[in-house]
């Protein structure tokens, strides 16, 4: 029986391929939302109308489509039938830039650093609904009455129990519920412990090299020093957003410096799918101790806790 101290590959099942990496997958709703902006800006088999092409790159934009947050942009750098606002192209071109669209790069290069708070169509998406994956409803307390969360839940039916016990042991060192953790672990690598993604981030909670280095793991790809890294770093993100397990998971995937640039959970399509992903493990659960000695809180707590946030 494997130990907290001894978890090993051998205790852990064989997978004979890693399992395939997809990348973000926009719903098709998102993508309906695209393409008939699309066919409406241009007026291709409809009539031309741009203040609703805009309206619909908008939404499709709020889950984290590149591809409309470039053409949203397009439309208000050139006033492409809708009034011209460079400020918030800045920022649709550079959420698109982020996701990997060469073109967007190239604009926001002669455009430079977006100023001030992201524009409304790069909030996320709390008031839409896609039917595929919708998000947990927010408690809505009476006033004067606290709000309980759902209790954690158990682990994944899935989750290899080697694992399992591990997490279970080891968790309350770094003050953290197993529950969430095995939730970053199943959506990171889906229990893999050899995972190794395009990016390089490597093993079961998939750490970049810097993060492995930043939480003090020589070895990404043994299971006990990646489980106790992505545990160090969630303990520290914790912290960071006192709590707050939607922006923690989101820093988790995209960093916490994007968490910080854009207020929130950053409009990319990976990011937003990742915590719908956590939040489904969790039942909804959005709060989680956490330990203020660990690092001092972001500075950008109280926007990110204004409107338009994560509800």
């Amino acid at each position: 029986m494997a130990t907290a101290q001894t978890l090993t590959l051998e205790d852990l099942p064989r997978y004979t391929v890693p399992p395939p990496e997809t990348g973000p997958v926009l719903d098709v709703q998102v993508e309906h939302w695209r393409r008939e902006g699309l066919a409406l800006e241009h007026g291709d088999g409809v009539e031309r109308d741009p203040v609703r092409a805009a309206e619909l790159y908008c939404r499709a934009a709020r889950y984290g489509d590149a591809e409309a947050q470039f053409n949203l942009a397009w439309m208000l750098t050139n006033g492409r039938g809708i009034q011209r606002d460079d400020a918030q192209a800045a920022h649709l071109f550079a959420a698109a830039a982020e996701q990997g669209v060469a073109q967007a790069q190239n604009m926001l290069r002669a455009m430079g650093t977006p100023r001030g708070a992201p524009p409304p169509c790069l909030r996320p998406p709390e008031a839409d609904e896609v039917a595929a994956a919708p998000l947990p409803a927010a408690p809505n307390p009476a006033p004067g009455r606290v709000t309980v969360e759902p209790p954690w839940p158990p682990p994944p039916a899935h989750a290899p129990a080697p694992i399992v016990n591990f997490v279970s042991l080891v968790a309350p060192d770094f003050q953290l519920a197993p529950a969430l953790v095995l939730a970053v672990m199943a959506t990171e690598s889906n229990f893999n412990a050899s995972a190794v993604s395009p990016k390089n981030a490597q093993g079961l909670m998939q750490l970049i090299p810097d993060t492995a280095r930043r939480f003090g793991v020589r070895d990404a790809l043994d299971p006990a020093q990646n489980i106790r890294g992505g545990m160090a770093y969630l303990r520290w993100l914790l912290a960071r957003f006192e709590g707050d397990v939607v922006l923690a998971t989101a820093a988790y995937n995209a960093g916490e410096g994007a968490v910080e640039r854009y207020r929130g959970v950053p409009p990319f399509a990976e990011t937003r799918l990742y915590v719908r992903k956590i939040l489904a493990h969790l039942g909804g659960r959005r709060t989680h101790p956490f330990d203020a000695t660990v690092t001092p809180p972001s500075d950008l707590l109280p926007l990110m806790r204004g409107p338009g946030r994560w509800r």
